[in-house]
């Protein structure tokens, strides 16, 4: 990228950004994902019974891969619905250079 496209404004640098918040999206929901696990296995540790043992491995595991899932979805489509945004307006701005072109000749 120039110097001059970025004072200009000719280029966007937001989707670069974007995928970068995407890619922290997915790590903290990565994140999120195993510390849910790891807390409900602890609870169900401390009430000491078998069943609470297997039951909140069960649970934790299931809640865990599902916030990892869902988190992971979920960014993915915001970020996506911030790129095309950006698509549109590039698909735009290039439909007006040809149009000025056409104009010209």
């Amino acid at each position: 990228m120039k110097f001059k496209n970025f004072l200009s404004f000719d280029r966007m640098i937001t989707p670069v950004i974007i995928k970068v918040l995407f890619w922290i999206g997915m790590i903290g929901s990565i994140i999120g994902g195993i510390v849910l696990f790891f807390t409900v296995l602890i609870g169900g540790i401390s009430d000491g019974s078998f069943g609470g043992i297997v039951g909140s491995f069960l649970l934790g595991l299931i809640g865990g891969l599902l916030v990892m899932f869902l988190g992971i979805l979920v960014s993915r489509i915001y970020a996506e619905i911030l790129i095309l945004v950006f698509q549109i307006n590039e698909s735009l701005t290039d439909i007006k250079h040809l149009l000025e072109k056409r104009e010209d000749i």
